[in-house]
């Protein structure tokens, strides 16, 4: 089968996950602490052609291309103040620490809540993490003091849904934790958009060119076939 169709292919496809990624920021635009994904994208590789009857180099024609790798943006994002007393943010490097039924996840998705039982909790109903690894519960008249809640530094944070991570604890976090405010979301919903339309563009460029190299297959195989 013509290289030219496996090319487009390969670019469709990776483009097919650059659009699956800039949904997913949009979609989160308004999450607190949510941190966008950078995806890189690297050629397959190169066949170097030449000349079939004398040998002279024609030139390198690329494979394709395939995600090189996607990797998380964890710098912290600008920090506005909700006057909520269960609005917490972490100023500087550090997660907070939830309870799941998966095991221990961490997040800088700091609006939280308070639990029947008077714990802190996240809107998912897992338990934020004191310092020490037990859950935070509230005071008497439900106030909070920011001291009671863990930041928790995270070796090979990796995502686990939009907003918690897994990773490894690796002590206390150089963060603050700073009270009646939230991380706001670390997309850009202008520059997700003009992305998301270069990305369009880029996989219309290769579908045409598939299409482009069908009929001309298709004109070749009719044209063997007329022979007489």
């Amino acid at each position: 089968m013509d290289r030219g169709l496996y090319i487009a292919a390969s670019g469709m496809l990776t483009e097919m996950v650059r659009q699956d990624q800039i949904a997913n920021e949009l979609a989160n635009s308004s999450t607190p602490g949510y941190k966008a994904d950078r995806t890189a994208q690297r050629g397959f590789g190169e066949l170097l052609l030449s000349n079939s009857r004398n040998g002279s180099v024609v030139g390198p024609l690329g494979l394709g291309v395939e995600i090189d790798e996607t990797r998380t943006d964890l710098s912290p994002g600008p920090i506005h103040d909700t006057g909520k007393a269960l609005d917490l943010a972490i100023e500087g490097e550090g997660f907070f620490a939830v309870r799941t039924p998966a095991g221990v996840r961490y997040t800088r998705n700091g609006q939280f809540t308070a639990s029947a039982a008077g714990l802190l909790t996240d809107s998912l109903g897992n338990q934020v993490l004191g310092p020490g690894g037990a859950p935070v519960r509230l005071r008497g008249d439900g106030s909070l003091s920011a001291a009671d809640v863990g930041v928790f530094a995270v070796n090979g944070a990796r995502k686990s849904g939009d907003s918690l991570f897994t990773g490894t604890a690796a002590g206390a976090g150089s963060g603050q934790v700073r009270a009646g405010a939230l991380e706001e979301s670390a997309t850009d919903p202008a520059r997700s958009m003009v992305d998301m339309i270069a990305s369009f563009r880029a996989l219309e460029a290769n579908q045409k060119a598939i299409q482009t190299i069908d009929e001309t297959l298709g004109q070749f195989a009719g044209q063997v076939g007329a022979v007489s």
